[in-house]
């Protein structure tokens, strides 16, 4: 990704000057008459994300004016300023006074950036920031250039991004900082006692894989990282209608977001035992796709009987979660696109999360306000667990009936999760359905940031 932030001298910057309706009056009777009166005839109010380019009197921009939300408005984004990029003329700008945290507005300028290229010419906005002064560029770059990672990587439909890329995009990674990498593929799963994952995969023709990432001091606290790689979810035998399943390229964006999320750890060097593990498969039909009501094995030794081919997601989840609670993390976090009735719940812009460690449950939360990456504590709900129960196996994977399913998903898994000292489960969405500021439309890179800033305070 190219970067946006240039050094410039002030003399040849653009000024952007953020006013709300109630500074826009003081701001406008500041500016230079021809100016004002430009303003006046364009009806310029300082509406949120509202954006004038002045004139000087020889017919170049003088500076620019935006709109943001007023300091009493019941919802502030502080990501508005995300939206300059794709609004502004080709040039160098500067903030010419504090937007409402000018950090964030930074950061949103970047991520507003982005644009998706693969596969035709991407209309790149030409527009540069000079970075405003006490702004860690360098933290805003690695945060920019990781979430680009997880975007690319849900954007790439799902013929260009199976369980082998996403495993080369691990392989780059892991060798680009010196990381330890390793990958089962295919029959080997069930040799090294992987069923689940195994069972998920096998009815495609590109064969599943268990990505192991390694990185750090090993005297360094322990962090595990588990991110679902569902590379395409037709549903398997539970066959999804087409519009469910129009976007399951992005089935893997736990996976991609483990990635991102890894990426920032080891740029940033945090002291930490770093693990990533990517069950990366594909839930295709064929004739030895596995059935309702079929019963498995599970790495713990667990038998789950299978309800619903379509919750295959928590099933390779399970024995890579077996695999990380082996070794007794100091923190556990998974991430996937999980369930349905979290977005039901929340919506698409506010994942939940859940654990039962209270200290880390606050940390979260305050992490991803204070990143403006929103998420939502709910409850893992012990007088549910008994919903999971099979009359034939040890737990079923998706219980009959439509409530609480987010929260169910993260009973089954919790059932996978005993020695780690603390567990994080996080059902994202991974995907912007409505351009938003900072955010444009497809692959998105959610709870990563909240989650690497929690990291950084602890193991910094």
């Amino acid at each position: 990704m190219h970067s946006v932030f240039e050094t410039a001298p002030a003399a040849t910057t653009i000024p952007i000057r953020f006013a709300t309706k109630a500074t826009w009056e003081a701001i406008c009777a500041g500016l230079p008459g021809e100016a004002r009166q430009f303003a006046l005839a364009n009806g310029f109010a300082a509406k949120p994300g509202s954006c004038l380019a002045l004139p000087a009197a020889d017919g170049r921009i003088a500076q620019i004016v935006f709109g943001l939300d007023d300091e009493t408005a019941s919802y502030r984004d502080l990501f508005r300023p995300g939206l300059l990029p794709g609004l502004l003329p080709s040039g160098i700008y500067r903030f010419a006074n504090a937007p409402h945290d000018t950090r964030l507005a930074t950061l949103a300028f970047a991520l507003g950036s982005y644009r998706f290229g693969r596969y035709r010419k991407a209309d790149v906005p030409d527009v540069r920031l000079v970075p405003p002064d006490g702004v860690d560029i360098a933290a805003i770059t690695r945060i920019t250039e990781a979430a680009t990672l997880a975007r690319d990587l849900i954007n790439t439909p799902s013929n260009d991004m199976g369980p082998e890329e996403l495993a080369l995009a691990a392989q780059y990674l892991a060798e680009r900082f010196g990381a330890s990498f390793n990958c089962i593929v295919g029959e080997e799963l069930t040799r090294q006692n992987f069923p689940l994952i195994h069972a998920v995969g096998m009815a495609s023709s590109r064969a599943p894989r268990l990505i192991d990432l390694g990185w750090g001091d090993p005297s360094h606290p322990k962090v595990t990282l588990v991110g679902k790689g569902v590379c395409f979810d037709t549903g398997g035998l539970d066959l999804k209608p087409s519009a469910g399943m129009l976007i399951m390229k992005k089935d893997m964006g736990g996976a991609a977001n483990v990635l991102a999320l890894a990426q920032m750890v080891m740029d940033a060097k945090l002291r930490v035992r770093l693990r990533v593990l990517i069950p990366a498969v594909e839930n295709a039909v064929s004739g030895n796709a596995f059935r309702p009501l079929d019963i498995f094995p599970s790495r713990k030794g667990i038998t789950v009987e299978i309800g619903n081919t379509d919750a295959e997601g928590r099933l390779v989840l399970a024995d890579a979660l077996a695999l990380a609670d082996e070794e007794k993390p100091d923190l556990l976090i998974d991430m996937g696109t999980l369930t349905g009735a979290a977005r039901v719940a929340l919506g698409p812009d506010l994942p939940p999360f859940y654990t039962n460690d209270e200290t880390l449950a606050q940390d979260v939360a305050r992490c991803a306000k204070e990143e403006n990456d929103p998420l939502w504590r709910l409850p893992l709900w012990p007088p549910y667990d008994s919903w999971l129960d099979s009359k034939v196996a040890n737990v079923n994977n998706a219980p009959g009936g439509a409530f609480a399913g987010s929260i169910t998903c993260a009973l089954f898994l919790q059932r996978f999760v005993e020695a780690a000292k603390s567990w994080l489960h996080v059902d994202i969405y991974g995907w912007t359905p409505t351009a938003k500021p900072g955010r444009p439309e497809g692959g998105e890179c959610q709870a990563a940031r909240a989650i690497f800033k929690l990291l950084g305070e602890r193991y910094g």
